[in-house]
């Protein structure tokens, strides 16, 4: 019997957000990441979107007692899409969702800033999992960065924020500095970095 599993691509990633038992790094073909704005908050959501020349790096975990509710609770602002054709991953018989921002949802995403205790949590989670590497690829997969970002990291906004060291705060601090001047636009909010 298939067991039920899910794809984190964003803070799930960053075990320390969840208690998911056994998570393994996983890879989803054909999607990319996306920061979405929407009308369900003032911030900016990590979402995915099709995309055939782009695979994703992340985590697979099996969805305790096959219950989604507590997960999709978390994940309010998205629709579960069946991807388990296109994940690779070493557990075996699991049926694996995506979470992707539902389109009824969306709206422009300049009007809805990327918190940076936000990303700091994804950028974090990705180092762990996959090193120095895993965050060059969390941030040339990912588009949106032309979105503007709001510098909460005094007074954390994202509600499983986690503490950073100073490496890695210097290191989500240079890629972000990076995809902004590949975007031309200057967005920051807040506290400059």
């Amino acid at each position: 019997m298939k067991q039920l599993g899910f794809f984190g691509y964003g803070s799930l990633v960053n075990c320390a957000t969840h208690s998911f038992a056994d998570p393994r790094p996983a890879q989803l073909a054909g999607w990319r990441r996306v920061w979405r704005g929407t009308h369900l908050r003032e911030v900016a959501y990590l979402s995915v979107e099709p995309d055939n020349a782009t695979t994703l790096q992340g985590l697979v975990a099996r969805v305790p007692d096959t219950d989604w509710a507590a997960l999709d609770a978390r994940e309010g602002a998205y629709l579960r899409h069946d991807v388990s054709h296109l994940v690779s991953h070493d557990l075996p018989d699991l049926q694996t969702a995506v979470y992707q921002v539902e389109a009824r949802h969306i709206a422009p995403a300049q009007a809805h800033p990327i918190l940076l205790s936000y990303l700091d949590v994804v950028v974090q989670g990705y180092l762990r999992i996959f090193g120095e590497s895993g965050v060059q690829h969390f941030f040339e997969t990912t588009a949106g960065w032309d979105t503007p970002m709001l510098n909460d990291r005094a007074a954390p906004i994202y509600p499983r924020h986690q503490t950073l060291t100073a490496r890695e705060t210097a290191l989500v601090d240079d890629h972000l500095a990076a995809v902004v001047q590949q975007t031309e636009k200057p967005h920051l909010t807040g506290e400059r970095l």
